[in-house]
């Protein structure tokens, strides 16, 4: 997979998503297999710049190249700058976008709310390519709603104006995550243009993965929420991908060990007070698929202190009466 002058190790990207793909999230799921992390969005307005919030976000400290900065505004001259911004401080790649479906940004005209408007965005295009020298990608949804499905128009926009990889999510925004993925019209866009697609949405399992795939002729696979407790997906997706075959799911203790590093982590990152409540929502995932976990969850959220966290959890998959998880 080549994005600009960048060959990654696999077609396996792990998606933007905010409050989720911080620096030790991307860090994990690059050790398990990504062969790119995104970070999560930043917003091009200039006063949010020095905010700690967004320096957290444009952190790599640490991190394997290419780092990936996802921007999100909806002026041309302002994306231009936060991705000049994002350039100096680190970012490799800057990532357009035009996908995301939350009401706060759509509410911005940013986000998905773009893609009403072709013409703006051919302008933020043009913009934040000419702004920096590094690769510009993009990601969209089919389009606002099902009666206005243009991704293949913007999908050539895209191209003719120097985006060197186009990601998918098969939903509209109206649609936002109800319902299920479409690859039809990845599959279209595929067919119709030469830089490299990535597929979205629903990727949930290795055989999800290798139906996409085979679906859309994607050049690469986006995954999302299906990372979120379960950072191995990608080492399951490559090695089924590869081999034809399923990794065996791993052991409660092989969960718990990375488990416990991810807290670490997070609590080096974010400090105690923060890294524990950035945790809870981390343990929701990991644990949501083990028996009782609701009323383990529901304990834990009241832990303010980060070593009783760890403590607990350990506890939680230690537990002999419980079953080893399944991968979903």
């Amino acid at each position: 997979m080549q994005i600009g002058n960048y060959t990654l190790k696999n077609n396996l990207i792990l998606a933007p998503m905010a409050g989720v793909t911080d620096r030790p999230f991307r860090q994990l799921c690059r050790r398990f297999g990504a062969g790119l992390a995104v970070s999560e969005m930043t917003s091009a307005n200039a006063l949010l710049w020095n905010s700690k919030k967004t320096l957290q976000r444009i952190d790599f400290q640490g991190e394997e190249a290419p780092c990936s900065v996802q921007i999100a505004g909806g002026e041309p001259e302002m994306m231009a700058a936060a991705a000049r911004f994002n350039a100096e401080h680190g970012a490799q790649i800057i990532d357009i976008n035009m996908g995301c479906p939350a009401k706060k940004v759509c509410n911005k005209q940013a986000g998905s709310a773009l893609l009403q408007n072709e013409p703006l965005v051919e302008e933020i295009i043009q913009a934040v390519v000419k702004a920096v020298n590094i690769p510009v990608t993009l990601k969209i949804r089919t389009g606002w709603d099902q009666e206005h499905r243009n991704a293949l128009t913007i999908a050539r926009i895209a191209e003719q104006n120097g985006i060197q990889a186009l990601a998918i999510h098969g939903r509209t925004r109206a649609d936002a995550y109800r319902g299920e993925a479409e690859y039809d019209t990845i599959a279209a866009i595929k067919q119709a243009i030469s830089i490299p697609v990535i597929a979205n949405g629903d990727i949930r399992s290795p055989e999800d993965a290798k139906k996409v795939l085979e679906k859309t002729q994607a050049d690469a696979l986006m995954i999302g929420r299906a990372a979120q407790g379960r950072p191995w997906i990608f080492a399951e997706i490559e090695h089924f991908l590869k081999t034809g075959q399923i990794l065996a799911p791993r052991s409660d203790a092989e969960i718990s060990a990375i488990f416990v590093e991810h807290l670490q982590q997070l609590y080096a990152f974010y400090g105690e007070h923060q890294g524990v409540r950035v945790a809870r929502k981390h343990i929701s995932w990991y644990c949501k698929h083990k028996p009782d976990s609701a009323a383990f969850r529901k304990n834990i959220y009241k832990i303010e202190e980060s070593q009783c966290q760890i403590e607990q959890v350990k506890h939680f998959f230690s537990e002999p009466t419980r079953n080893p998880q399944v991968a979903a």
